[in-house]
């Protein structure tokens, strides 16, 4: 799967965001069953989604708290795969916190955006370092527009031929 293509396909074609959500899905499939994916997708941002389902229910019929940061962790770690290129670097989440500030209890959208400038500091310290963690701010909304949840994820971006995989 040549990533970045199916992703600028993607970015101008509902058939192609179609594709790219069900190689999304079986590349990644524990977010099938929550229906997790993109909704839309900019030159330096991604929306994703995650509905209102009960397999995504909490105790009190709100969306459950896990599923929102997956939701926000999958949503920065393909702006950051898409930027950098999924044959360059290999991302793996540092770290998670999450701030919830209202009850979800509708369709819930994930959005995140990394500038340009971002995008080449990140790679002004790997060509000089090999690896740089990234902390991503990602805000969580609700159909209505209310600001339920603020999710930050530090992913570890290492280029790979840094990457040692035995002991």
């Amino acid at each position: 799967m040549d990533f970045n293509k199916f992703v600028e396909s993607a970015k101008s074609s509902s058939f192609g965001l179609w594709k790219l959500n069900i190689g999304l899905f079986r590349f990644i499939p524990f977010n099938k069953p929550h229906g997790i994916k993109i909704v839309e997708i900019t030159d330096n941002s991604f929306k994703t989604i995650i509905p209102k389902r009960k397999v995504n229910h909490n105790h009190i019929k709100g969306i459950h708290a896990c599923g929102m940061a997956t939701c926000a962790e999958f949503c920065s770690g393909l702006v950051l795969l898409y930027k950098l290129g999924v044959k360059n670097y290999r991302l793996i989440m540092e770290s998670l916190e999450i701030q919830f500030h209202y009850q979800a209890k509708t369709d819930i959208t994930a959005y995140y955006e990394l500038t340009n400038e971002g995008i080449t500091e990140i790679k002004s310290i790997l060509s000089k370092e090999g690896e740089v963690y990234k902390k991503c701010e990602v805000k969580l909304h609700d159909t209505a527009g209310n600001l339920v949840a603020t999710c930050y994820t530090n992913w570890q971006i290492k280029d790979w031929k840094k990457v040692k995989t035995k002991i």
